[in-house]
């Protein structure tokens, strides 16, 4: 099987169509956000309900604290209420503003209410959304 050159990993990876479509997300992340490579983190573990996951990537806002959840899916994978559930749960721990759902074709991005009571679609990333 074929590699990728992760860059937040430093490190090339087995590459599947997930990870493919992770590396697509990191580079429009830098190149069209913005995202320093030094603000974002694949593969972040964290402990949730004693048990261990992974978020597939991570970004942090300029005062290191995480702002956008990205979870990454094979672009055959169905993004349906089960995927998008299992991220919004993983935001209890990671407290992020933004999550992103995506398979590479399809994408969901949601921004935590004002209240903080849970999670709203948007349309796009706001423009300032790393500012």
């Amino acid at each position: 099987m074929s590699e990728i050159y992760d860059p937040l990993r430093k490190k090339w990876v087995t590459c599947t169509p997930e990870e493919e479509v992770r590396q697509a997300v990191i580079a429009w992340l830098r190149d069209a956000k913005g995202v320093p490579v030094g603000l974002m983190e694949s593969e972040y573990d964290f402990i949730y309900n004693r048990r261990h996951y992974r978020a597939d990537i991570l970004v942090f806002d300029r005062q290191l604290l995480p702002l956008v959840l990205v979870e990454c899916k094979a672009p055959g994978v169905r993004l349906d209420a089960k995927v998008v559930d299992q991220v919004v749960r993983y935001t209890r721990v990671l407290a992020v503003r933004y999550v992103l759902v995506t398979n590479g074709r399809e994408s969901h991005l949601l921004r935590r209410s004002d209240s903080g009571s849970g999670y709203e679609a948007l349309p796009a990333i706001p423009e300032d959304f790393f500012a």
